[in-house]
C-alpha cells in the first residue's frame, strides 16, 4: 500500500522551514552561515598520480534551506558531500559545518559530528537500513545508542508517521519498497536530531513516481524540523524543487538557480527561477558551456566593461561575436 501525502507548495514549505530554522538557531540572526567551504580544496593520490577532485570551490547554505548540488559525474559533488558530512577530510581550505571545522577535528571529535550533528541517506537502499531490523527498529537504533531511552519509540513512530511510512513500522526492509526504505532512512538520518541532513542521489535508483514520494519526505523533514538538507543529484526533477540549485564544474562552483515566492500584478504569488554565474573572490566565473559553444569562444576573451554589465567577446578578431 502506498501512502500519497498532500504537499504544500514549495513557498509554503521555505516559509516553514525558515521559522523552524530561526526557533531552532535561537533567532533569526543566527540564520546565515550554517555550511562554508571557502577554496576547498581536495587531491587524492593513486600510485603516485594525483587527481584534483575539487579546485577552490566556494559555497554557502544558510540555516534550514533546502539545496541542491547537480553536476555532471567527476564534477566534485560527491566529493563535497563526503567533506561535508565527515566522510572525508579537505586537502586544504574552509570546510565549516554548524560551527565545526572540519580540517581540524580530532577523530573523537569527527565521531561525535557523524553521530549528532548530521545524517546522511545513501543511494543505494541496502547501505541505509540493517536487514534483520524493522523500518521502527531501524530509526529507534541511533537513539539507543546515544541514550536517549523510552522516548525513543515514540519518537520513531512520529518520524515514520512524517516521511508517510508510519504503516510500515514493523516491516522489515525486504518487505518495503524502495520508496518505502528510502522514506524510512530519511527517518533514521534524522533520528538523533541532527543539524544537517545529506543525501547522496536518494532517488537514483527509484522510478519518476517514487522518486517524487522521497523527495517529498525530504521536504517535509526540512520544513518540519527546520533541518538544513543539501542533496546531490542528477535528477533534474528533484533539482527543480528547491530553492536554490548549485552546479559544480570541474571541482568548482559553476552557476546557481534560485527560485523564489513573488506577487504579481494580479495578486497572486508564483515561483520565480533566475540563473546566476558564480563569481569567486578573485573574480573568476565559469562561462556557461552553451555559450561558450554558441560563440566558439576560446582560449583568450575580450572583455569591455560598460555602463551597468561586461561585455564578453571572442578574442578572435576573425571570430564569432
Amino acid at each position: 500500500m502506498t501512502v500519497v501525502q498532500d504537499v504544500p507548495d514549495l513557498a509554503t514549505l521555505q516559509r516553514r522551514a525558515a521559522e523552524r530554522a530561526a526557533a531552532r538557531a535561537g533567532g533569526a540572526d543566527r540564520l546565515r552561515g550554517h555550511i562554508v567551504c571557502d577554496g576547498l580544496v581536495r587531491i587524492f593520490t593513486t600510485e603516485g598520480v594525483e587527481v584534483v577532485a575539487l579546485q577552490g570551490l566556494d559555497l554557502v547554505v544558510d540555516r534550514g534551506e533546502l539545496l541542491a548540488i547537480v553536476g555532471a559525474s567527476g564534477s566534485g559533488k560527491s566529493t563535497v558531500l563526503n567533506i561535508l558530512s565527515g566522510l572525508d577530510t579537505p586537502t586544504a581550505g574552509i570546510a565549516r559545518v554548524a560551527g565545526y571545522d572540519l580540517l581540524t577535528m580530532s577523530a573523537r571529535k569527527r565521531l561525535r559530528y557523524r553521530r549528532h550533528t548530521v545524517g546522511f541517506v545513501w543511494q543505494q537502499t541496502g547501505r541505509n537500513l540493517l536487514p534483520y531490523l524493522s523500518a521502527r527498529e531501524n530509526v529507534e537504533l541511533p537513539m539507543r545508542l546515544s541514550r536517549r531511552g523510552r522516548a525513543g519509540r515514540r519518537r520513531a513512530m512520529e518520524l515514520l508517521e512524517m516521511v508517510g511510512v508510519g504503516y510500515c513500522a514493523d516491516r522489515r526492509p525486504g518487505q518495503m519498497s524502495g520508496g518505502e526504505q528510502q522514506r524510512c532512512a530519511v527517518a533514521v538520518a534524522v533520528a538523533n536530531d541532527p543539524e544537517v541532513l545529506f543525501a547522496d542521489e536518494p532517488t537514483g535508483e527509484l522510478d519518476e513516481a517514487t522518486a517524487a514520494e522521497v523527495f517529498a519526505a525530504l521536504r517535509t523533514i526540512n520544513a518540519e524540523l527546520g533541518v538544513t538538507v543539501v542533496v546531490v543529484t542528477h535528477d533534474s526533477q528533484v533539482a527543480s524543487q528547491v530553492r536554490r540549485t548549485v552546479a559544480i564544474r570541474d571541482g568548482r562552483t559553476a552557476s546557481e538557480v534560485h527560485r523564489t515566492a513573488r506577487v504579481g500584478a494580479d495578486g497572486v504569488e508564483e515561483l520565480v527561477t533566475e540563473e546566476y554565474a558564480v563569481l569567486d573572490r578573485a573574480g573568476r566565473m565559469q562561462l556557461p558551456a552553451g555559450f561558450v559553444d554558441a560563440l566558439a569562444l576560446r582560449d583568450r576573451v575580450k572583455l569591455t566593461l560598460e555602463p551597468d554589465h561586461v561585455q564578453v567577446r571572442s578574442g578572435d578578431e576573425g571570430g564569432t561575436r
